[in-house]
């Protein structure tokens, strides 16, 4: 009998997948690593980007009600504790990731003004205040974007400029441009004498992340068995493509010792229009990437909140910081979330340089997502065993494909985790033990209010 509810095909499927993961805002913190980030890209593919996608599209076919989401998952399979640990997790990756993703926006808008603003500290840290203090203001107030809205930020803030530096720097290539980077073949392949060049896979895994996303609409897609592999598999690869391509092409024209974190994607527009005296589009490009960022921003700003309340109704907090307003929006949990991300512009005071920053920002939320990751790959493991389904969509192979892939993300995430805790080699991030302390006292603090909320429903002697 055929689903009513399914309607989505492969390239539905394709779209909301590289929508909710391909993200233009971390090229410059791959194209950092020059040429000798393709092999990482290959190696993430493997043991985390195509795990993540088959592992929750499996557990999200399996949820009764279709609504799925690693709080109910990570529960089922080990309790309700765990579940808020890896809801907690998945939120609060989410609250440290928005300084980064604004001050690339802020970046982006400098250039509509002046430059050099984008390496003013005070410049980003208030243009990431104000701006997310309005993005919350509205959505306490319910104004919610529609859909069509958000495709449209994502096609001219994402897709377009992806496109075009990707088409520009292929033809500054075969036009013999003087390239920064060689990209020979043998030159791509990472020398393991140098230790720091590992650093590179945090950078390619926290721009991987969010495949559990889009993987909740498993249960409206038509032959979920067939059509999913494909959708995932094209996904892959165009993911893939795009980033490394879009990565080797600031790379290439934009010195390494002078490339902005921040700016970089403008950086390497400016150096482009300029040769080719067209000059006259950054604005344009500019305009085009602070209307996507924005727009991802307001997509994003609700949903992970969302996940926490419903976990919050369920007797992890206390009653007012799960309270709605009269639009129906978690006020508290909102206001919340904005002043963490405030105390998180401290990373700009704290640390020497605004790439140190930047970098500091994106591996907290790759660590603090690789939490969660993990504990969701290992609660797919524990219920293809115990439960062992027979519809909906399932990972070839049985329960030991299942084990097999959410072993591979295992340890994705867990790599992730550990080499998070060394610095990269072409940032100053300051002396090694500053950097372990600031790592260290990021990851606790985050982490603190789970474990607190955890001991106070012990304490109310709740399971």
């Amino acid at each position: 009998m055929k689903n009513p509810r399914a309607f989505l095909g492969v390239f539905s499927l394709v779209m909301i997948t590289v929508g909710s993961v391909d993200s233009i805002r971390n090229l410059p913190a791959l194209a950092l690593f020059g040429s000798n980030i393709v092999p990482f890209f290959i190696l993430a593919g493997i043991f985390f980007l195509i795990p993540s996608g088959l592992i929750s599209a499996e557990l999200a076919s399996q949820s009764q009600d279709g609504e799925g989401g690693v709080y109910r998952w990570v529960t089922e399979a080990f309790g309700k504790s765990a579940g808020f640990i890896a809801i907690w997790f998945q939120w609060i990756e989410n609250v440290v990731y928005y300084p980064a993703l604004l001050s690339f926006i802020a970046g982006a808008a400098a250039y509509l003004i002046d430059p050099a603003w984008a390496d003013s500290k005070i410049f980003l840290m208030s243009f990431i205040v104000l701006a997310f203090w309005l993005v919350t203001a509205l959505n306490l107030l319910g104004m919610k974007s529609s859909s069509w809205l958000a495709n449209v930020c994502a096609l001219f803030g994402l897709v377009l400029p992806m496109a075009l530096i990707i088409a520009m720097g292929i033809v500054w290539v075969f036009s013999g441009k003087p390239l920064q980077i060689d990209l020979h073949p043998e030159a791509m392949m990472p020398h393991f004498s140098n230790l720091g060049i590992f650093v590179s896979l945090t950078g390619v895994m926290s721009c991987m992340c969010g495949m559990e996303i889009a993987t909740i609409h498993v249960r409206e897609t038509r032959d979920p068995q067939r059509t999913f592999p494909r959708a995932l598999l094209i996904s892959t690869l165009f993911i893939l493509i795009t980033l490394i391509l879009g990565a080797l092409a600031i790379a290439a024209v934009v010195p390494l010792s002078k490339l902005n974190l921040i700016s970089g994607i403008m950086q390497a527009f400016e150096l482009f229009f300029g040769t080719y005296h067209l000059h006259w589009i950054l604005p344009i490009i500019a305009i085009a990437l602070i209307l996507g960022g924005l727009g991802g921003l307001n997509n994003w700003l609700i949903a992970p909140t969302r996940g926490l309340h419903y976990a919050g109704k369920q007797g992890h907090f206390p009653k007012w910081l799960v309270a709605e307003n009269k639009h129906g929006a978690p006020y508290a949990l909102l206001i919340l979330q904005g002043l963490i991300v405030s105390v998180c512009l401290i990373a700009f005071v704290v640390l020497p340089s605004i790439n140190a920053s930047y970098w500091y920002l994106n591996v907290l939320t790759a660590q603090l997502y690789m939490v969660m990751y993990g504990l969701m790959f290992a609660a797919g493991i524990c219920l293809r065993f115990r439960k062992n389904p027979k519809t909906g969509y399932r990972i070839p192979g049985g329960k030991w494909g299942t084990a097999l892939v959410g072993g591979f993300g295992i340890i994705g995430s867990v790599v992730t985790l550990i080499i998070g805790f060394f610095p990269p080699s072409g940032i100053e991030t300051g002396s090694l033990s500053h950097y372990l302390l600031m790592v260290m006292l990021g990851l606790g603090v985050m982490s603190f209010p789970a474990f607190f909320f955890l001991s106070r429903r012990y304490g109310r002697g709740k399971a």
